[in-house]
């Protein structure tokens, strides 16, 4: 049993309900022992978040692989599971798929949820794919950008940030967190949004350009 302390979870909130399985409770302890409160509490709101959209939307969806793909989404941005040279996005995904072959999940569902998390932040593609792979994408613009806010009503917002409060300076801090979690590997950057988190918090961070890539190439011509 987790010798962390005990997070109290409302059976229902805002119309949405954590799985009720060994599966989602065993998900839930290893996020919140491995991650910080921070994000353990974001990675909470994602699920709910994600949840709604998937109701607003009419898709049919597994809850159980949305929360999966929710609460491991920024596990790579953990000590535990940051590797030296992958984006943080995989190194999730892959602390996902190592604890869905545990759960003897199928291929087919583990390479959905690796696919959620890998693509979370990628905009403008994963709505156009699988519900879970979508939905993760959602709950995470929703949390972390408010891409979607307008389309949450005031309920359903205020339920989910009473069960999993965010920090009184959470855009800033969720900034820090990424930083934390990829500026020893600024390399993985190139080409996506974390690029942007480094020229933020590092004066000295150049980012690479695509065109000087195709420039420099060994190609002649």
């Amino acid at each position: 049993m987790s010798s962390s302390p005990s997070v109290h979870t409302p059976a229902n909130i805002a119309g949405i309900a954590v799985p009720d399985s060994q599966f989602a409770r065993e998900i839930t302890e290893i996020v919140r022992d491995t991650a910080s409160p921070l994000l353990f509490h974001h990675s909470s709101r994602v699920f709910y978040f994600a949840a709604l959209a998937g109701q607003h939307r009419g898709l049919k969806f597994d809850p159980e692989l949305l929360y999966c793909g929710c609460m491991f989404h920024d596990m790579g941005l953990t000590h535990q599971h940051s590797s030296a040279c992958e984006r943080f996005e995989v190194d999730g995904a892959n602390a996902a798929s190592d604890f869905l072959k545990r759960q003897g999940i199928s291929q087919q569902e583990i390479d959905i949820v690796w696919t959620a998390i890998a693509l979370h932040t990628t905009p403008g593609i994963p709505q156009h794919m699988h519900p879970v792979i979508a939905l993760v994408t959602a709950g995470v613009e929703m949390d972390v950008l408010g891409l979607t806010y307008a389309e949450y009503s005031d309920a359903e917002r205020e339920a989910v940030v009473r069960a999993h409060p965010r920090t009184p300076h959470f855009k800033e801090d969720i900034i820090q967190a990424f930083y934390d979690g990829i500026k020893h590997k600024p390399n993985t950057t190139f080409g996506n949004v974390k690029a942007d988190v480094l020229a933020d918090k590092d004066p000295h961070f150049h980012a690479g350009n695509f065109c000087s890539v195709i420039r420099r190439s060994a190609w002649a011509g």
